[in-house]
């Protein structure tokens, strides 16, 4: 079985991908007279023309490495971020578009603080917790049309730490 080792998660390595969300660098305003930093306007939501913003509340369990993966989705209609809501590891699969089948995948370990907001159409594994709670805000496109498709991988692979 394919073996691919999880990256620290940065924004220059996840490009491709989306963004990742985090209150790094200097804010762009300080706000509250003073007693607040704001990084403003970080992720490129995408709700194409029918879709609207939702916020969900997702609670998976914790998985743990080395992790098998045997299938990947993606969102056509909208991008889709993810917002732990508690300071726990976890893990991100991603993987390009390749003729409407997903390329080679990578993995991302997330550092505390940091979320990451998919891009519309990026293949990516489920949510994937390491720990508890394995709760997440997530902000994806709610509309009347379908936004998932699935592909199971012919030969599932194993993400190492």
């Amino acid at each position: 079985m394919r073996e691919i080792r999880a990256e620290p998660l940065t924004a220059e390595a996840f490009a491709p991908f989306g963004e990742v969300l985090e209150a790094a660098g200097a804010p762009d305003k300080v706000i509250n007279a003073g007693w607040c930093d704001r990084f403003h306007d970080r992720a490129a939501l995408d709700f194409g023309p029918e879709g609207r913003a939702g916020i969900s509340l997702f609670r998976a369990r914790p998985r743990s490495l080395p992790y098998e993966c045997g299938m990947l989705e993606r969102h056509p209609e909208g991008s889709q971020a993810f917002l732990p809501m508690a300071d726990m590891a976890w893990l991100v699969i991603v993987a390009p578009d390749e003729d409407g089948r997903p390329g080679a995948p990578r993995a991302f370990l997330p550092a505390p603080g940091q979320g990451i907001n998919l891009a519309r159409g990026t293949w990516h594994g489920v949510l994937t917790p390491l720990a508890e709670p394995g709760l997440f805000a997530v902000v994806d496109r709610i509309g009347a049309t379908p936004n998932l498709q699935e592909h199971f991988l012919d030969a599932p692979f194993v993400v190492i730490s």
